[in-house]
């Protein structure tokens, strides 16, 4: 059926281009019998009807596309062109203009917006459109490849255009914004701060360049990035809204607050500031003022996701009767834009959750979980491929190898696991000890990994690269790690690094700093799993997007916890979230032990320790312990048959 279908898409095609649209139509028409949510078939059809002057069937494909897939801006292209040939100006400007959003690379889109628009807006909408005009062929192409999902074949383009040309600024930048899709942050920073020195005026590779410094947290740099745009012009929104976000990533709260007030000053109803100024409210534990902001941002844009799921991300906020009734017409309104969509499913489930109408919020956390897993390339097949070349190459016989090596600097304490495990309630509470300096989840040790792996697509060297390493080697990645990490401290003689993920690299870690602690942050199966499907993590956690996927992450984890409590005796502090519960003082003062810390009566007071938490934890553990997320699946039950299953024996314990 898809070698009929690719036939007739191209058979469609050609008739387009001859000028034969009944035919195209017709062909178009075919394939959408057997798929009638096929994007190629449904923009053809939408075209063609269009050219044959049948509106109402034209805008019937149109409305199937932007349902199916919302964010295509050749779609919206299609839809400000139906709307101009019907006479209305108004709707196609705002179609055009949604168009560029989605794919800055139209040119027919920027054309018309000039000719639609007035003043500076028609003027930055000529600029575009002559800029586009002026792009390489090869480039256009990857821009266009790249806002419409085909990000390998961007890849291939550019990489090819780039041998030929290899000092073009904007091919560097296409390739790292292709690098950042991929996640490989490093190759893009490079090529970032590269292409900046080429061209240091380019003001888009300036902000990508923060934008790339932030995904690896290099905090410092990419303030200090943003610092010398805002004093190109102090007065520019946009340069103030990344210096605020910077300001905010660095702890300098008060600077960021300034700024967000200064901006709102001059556009009052700005959605992004209100809710980034929200964020910023929230993690600093001004939960009132934040509800405010993020109130503020709904009012000025009614379909803004990420301010409704920022308010049930509060986890203790409840949403009244009429914003329910809000984010239900907006969730299934036409057009909506895909992470929108995404958050407000979330957050329906959410509100959902707490009125105890479970069937619908259910049906909204598999509707989000749903849009997120086709979004993402996680396979549980290739995890669990991954994690079993730990156990078989990080064995005992490789540590006993390497006794004595590494860093000797006892500073780190990992807590490590599964997101949604009570790991920030442990940061918590040993962050609150005067010795201890809570920081971030770190991606040091996962870059390292990454890096360890080599270059070569599908020949990953790690972890068996871990056998050649020398102890000069093993040594130096340990100094570098406390060296990188130190931005992060307050000066205590410890510090934490909670990135969950750590668990997969416990052998790295123990290569080189083997005097790092290393605590297992462990909760019951059902709940840390059920917990991880029911939040949207902004990055990394691919397989919480489904109850198999995340039912098998689990199971594989304990397995691997188990080879590394084999082969590393004792080496690992494990600390079961429901024997916190229990006894608070008692895993504390083990906790404590663990790490050659005195206790402190500040860590069982640890909610009313004042510090920044930027999880999805952060206002729970500003409240003493509590069991409202103590087995919270079980109404869910009916529903949670895949991740039992999934789970295995690993669900009984």
């Amino acid at each position: 059926m898809s070698e009929q279908r690719q036939e007739q898409l191209e058979a469609a095609q050609e008739a387009l281009q001859a000028g034969d649209f009944a035919r195209g139509l017709g062909l178009a028409e075919d394939v959408l019998e057997a798929d009638a949510s096929d994007g190629e078939a449904l923009y053809m059809a939408a075209v063609a009807a269009r050219y044959l002057k049948q509106f109402d069937r034209a805008q019937t494909h149109l409305s199937a596309l932007h349902a199916a897939n919302p964010e295509y801006g050749r779609a919206w292209q299609e839809s400000a062109h139906l709307a101009r040939a019907q006479g209305r100006a108004e709707e196609a400007r705002a179609a055009y203009a949604r168009a560029t959003q989605f794919n800055p690379a139209l040119l027919a889109s920027w054309r018309a917006l000039a000719e639609l628009s007035s003043g500076a807006e028609a003027h930055n909408a000529a600029a575009q459109a002559e800029r586009i005009a002026g792009l390489p062929r090869e480039l256009l192409a990857v821009t266009n490849h790249l806002h419409e999902g085909r990000t390998l074949r961007a890849e291939e383009i550019c990489r090819h255009y780039l041998r030929r040309n290899p000092r073009d600024v904007e091919g560097m930048r296409l390739l790292a914004q292709i690098g950042m899709q991929l996640g490989i942050n490093d190759d893009a920073e490079f090529l970032l701060e590269s292409a900046r020195e080429f061209a240091p005026d380019n003001i888009q590779i300036r902000l990508d360049y923060i934008d790339v410094l932030r995904r690896r947290q290099k905090f410092e740099q990419a303030r200090d990035q943003a610092e010398a745009l805002y004093a190109l012009d102090p007065e520019s929104p946009l340069f103030q809204s990344h210096l605020a976000i910077e300001s905010m990533q660095t702890g300098d709260y008060d600077r960021a607050f300034d700024l967000f007030d200064t901006i709102l000053a001059k556009l009052p109803n700005d959605p992004a500031t209100l809710t980034s100024r929200g964020h910023a409210l929230k993690t600093r534990g001004r939960q009132e003022d934040a509800v405010e902001s993020y109130r503020a941002a709904i009012t000025a844009k009614p379909d803004h996701g990420d301010a409704f799921y920022a308010l049930a991300n509060l986890k203790t906020y409840r949403f009244t009767d009429a914003e329910i009734a809000a984010m239900r017409a907006q969730v299934d309104a036409p057009g909506l834009a895909f992470m929108d969509r995404v958050h407000l499913s979330f957050a329906l489930g959410k509100a959902h959750e707490d009125r105890e109408e479970y069937a619908e919020s259910f049906r909204f956390y598999e509707q989000g979980n749903a849009l997120k897993r086709a979004q993402t390339r996680y396979s549980a097949d290739a995890m669990s491929e991954e994690l079993a070349k730990q156990r078989e190459h990080c064995t005992a016989e490789l540590f006993a190898k390497h006794a004595g090596e590494g860093h000797a600097a006892p500073d780190p304490i990992f807590i490590l696991g599964l997101p949604r495990a009570g790991s920030t309630l442990l940061e918590q509470i040993l962050a609150s000890h005067s010795q201890v300096d809570g920081t971030l989840e770190l991606p040091n040790i996962l870059a390292l990994a990454h890096q360890l792996r080599g270059r070569k697509a599908g020949q990953s060297r790690y972890p068996e690269i871990l056998h050649d390493l020398s102890g000069e080697q093993l040594e130096q990645f340990g100094a570098d790690f406390i060296e990188n990490t130190r931005v992060h401290r307050q000066g205590a003689p410890f510090f934490i690094d909670k990135m969950p993920n750590n668990f997969r690299h416990i052998g790295l870690i123990h290569l080189i700093l083997p005097n790092a602690k290393i605590i297992d942050a462990r909760r019951a199966p059902l709940d840390c799993c059920f917990s991880g499907f029911k939040q949207l993590f902004a990055e990394g956690q691919e397989f919480t997007y489904g109850l198999t996927e995340v039912g098998r992450y689990y199971a594989d984890y304990v397995d691997l916890m188990d080879h590394w409590d084999t082969v590393l005796p004792g080496r690992v502090l494990r600390v079961q979230h429901e024997d916190v519960l229990d006894d608070l003082e008692c895993q504390t003062r083990r906790m404590l032990d663990y790490c050659g810390l005195p206790f402190e009566q500040a860590c069982l007071d640890f909610h009313k320790t004042d510090r920044a938490v930027r999880t999805a934890s952060s206002e729970q553990v500003r409240r003493p312990i509590n069991r409202s997320g103590q087995s919270a699946w079980k109404p869910y039950e009916p529903w949670l048959s895949p991740l039992k299953e999934a789970l295995g024996d690993t669900a009984a314990e």
